[in-house]
Parts: C-alpha cells; structure tokens; sequence
C-alpha cells in the first residue's frame, strides 16, 4: 500500500481551510504508524490565487500542483490511500482508477455533502463541492474526467446537506443514496470500489477537527462498521480528506479499517 499525503486546501474556502494543510500533515503521520507504511508527501504550492470561470484557486488546482500528484501515482504499489487536504484531491487518484480499472469502478462516498455542484450551480465557488460531479464528466472541461464514472455506480453515505443542482443529479442518476453502501454497490455490479471518506461525515460531536461540519452525521464506530462491510469487495484505492485539526488520535480506528479493507487483513 502507497499512503500519499497531498496538502492541498485551494479547493475549499472558509475560514478552517487553510487548517486543512496541518490536519493532512498529522493525519497521514498516523496513519503511517497505524498502517505501518512509509508516507509519501506530495508537494503543494500553499499559495491562493483567484477566482477564474466560477472556481476559486483555480489556478493552484490546475497547475503544478496536479501534476505533482500525477507523477505519485505512475508507479503503483498496489492500493493507493490519498489523505487530503481537501475533497478536490480525490479528482487524481479516482481518475486514475477509473482509467486502471474500468467501467466496472464503484465509488462508496462517504460525505455530509455531495460534492455535485458545477461552477455554474456552487453557491460558494469552492471546487471540493464540484469534484465528485468533474469526476462525472461534467462541469468545467479541465476538471472533467475522461473516462468519466459511470452513473449509478456512486453510493453516497451519510449526505445530508444537498444543494438543488446535487439534488436534481441524483434524482437524474448520476449517483444513489444508500446507507447499506457495499449493497447498493453490488447491486449496481461495480466489480472494484474506491473508497472515499470526507471526514464531515463524522458527527461534529464525534470529531471537531472538521473544515465543514454539519450536525446528525456518524459516530466513528458506525463508520468504522460501514467501511468494514466493504471487506468482502475488491477495494483498490481510498481517500481521507478534510481534516482540520492536527489532533488526530480519535480517527485511529477509522485508519485501521480503512487498511483492513485497502490490504484484506
């Protein structure tokens, strides 16, 4: 298993994002000691830029700092496990995947938010609300990905705060709602899964340490239980993303299930 840490914030905004730089950095050092693998730091320009066709910073996402994340992922060792930074990390490592693996790639998204708005429909700009709709094929040209996913092979988990635009993609389906995540997944014949969690997903309660919480999310061991239904499935990569807090030692079990299902152990 590969564990990137890739320090991007660019693609949030608020006033905890740039908290996501240090909350990637402690995050990914436990997670190596959880998992007992070297961690892999990508370099990020921290700098901010403006606002361009509707996408904040979106000179920072296309630039250097993509094609950094690029190059750490040509020489595959097996699984890969992205820890961000924010959501808009997943764009890499879930594009590389659906090139690997095909059509038959199945998302499990674990996210209080369903990052399914364009620039056209973002009330905020902010590209980790457009990253899993880029990873469609739509939006914005060069963010979106070629292969595109396929729809209905997304299952969205814990999603409870949903934009008009995002609503109006599930109910068109581009992706699913569905707590029994591995199920819906089956069901959809995905035949490899990437896994994604946004730590939001987490119950602020649970976790403080959270770019953008919203309230009713899961404890760690309900989430812990979710992704442990995932062992029986083929799962090839998986992203941890924004974390804002370098007080990380509560997600250890979450670490721990994630290499279960990433290494089958």
């Amino acid at each position: 298993m590969l564990i990137n840490a890739v320090p991007q914030w660019q693609g949030a905004i608020g006033p905890r994002a740039r908290g996501l730089i240090d909350g990637c950095l402690a995050l990914s050092e436990l997670a190596g000691h959880v998992l007992g693998r070297p961690v892999h730091h990508v370099r990020q320009d921290p700098a901010p830029s403006g606002v361009v066709a509707g996408i904040a910073n979106r000179t920072s996402l296309t630039g250097p700092n993509r094609q950094s994340h690029l190059a750490a992922l040509e020489a595959r060792e097996g699984p890969v496990l992205t820890i961000g930074g924010d959501c808009g990390v997943e764009l890499i490592p879930v594009s590389v995947a659906r090139f690997r693996y095909g059509s038959g790639l199945g998302i499990a998204w674990f996210d209080a938010h369903a990052d399914l708005n364009t620039a056209d429909s973002s009330p905020s700009g902010a590209f980790h609300g457009m990253v899993l709709r880029s990873l469609f094929g739509e939006g914005d040209e060069e963010f979106a990905a070629d292969p595109a996913l396929v729809p209905g092979r997304v299952v969205l988990s814990g999603t409870r705060v949903l934009d008009p635009a995002e609503e109006q993609a599930i109910a068109a389906g581009l992706a699913v709602q569905d707590d029994d995540v591995a199920g819906a997944l089956r069901s959809a014949g995905a035949d490899q899964v990437y896994l994604h969690l946004d730590l939001d997903v987490l119950d602020p309660a649970e976790f403080g340490g959270l770019n953008c919480p919203e309230p009713g999310g899961h404890t760690i061991g309900e989430l812990v239980e979710a992704i442990d239904e995932l062992s029986g499935m083929d799962v090839v990569g998986a992203g941890i993303t924004e974390c804002a807090s370098a007080e990380v030692g509560t997600l250890e079990p979450i670490l721990a299930a994630v290499g279960r299902v990433l290494t089958k152990s």
